[in-house]
């Protein structure tokens, strides 16, 4: 799993059949230390309901796929999770 920030929404009137229904977001990818933004922009599918703003929890890959509801979705990322707050032990880094 990897944290990001929404930053955008996406539409696509004319899309895969697979990702009808499906909402796209553009998330940048943070550093989870400082919230420093680590890789350019990409777009995920969000099933959860997230919104421009907020910090939350994606997955890539295989996972990906399988959390937006299908091994035959075309995704590479999901939004899957909001984060409320989190805290780190900066001793142990």
């Amino acid at each position: 799993m990897k944290i990001g920030r929404v930053i955008g929404n996406i539409w696509a009137t004319r899309k895969e059949e697979k990702l009808s229904g499906l909402k796209l977001l553009i998330i940048q990818p943070i550093n989870l230390l400082n919230d420093d933004s680590i890789q350019y922009p990409i777009v995920a599918a969000d099933i959860i309901g997230a919104g421009v703003g907020e910090k939350i929890i994606y997955v890539g890959g295989s996972s990906a796929r399988g959390a937006a509801g299908g091994m035959d979705i075309p995704v590479d990322a999901t939004v899957v999770g909001i984060v409320d707050d989190l805290e780190i032990d900066e001793s142990l880094i």
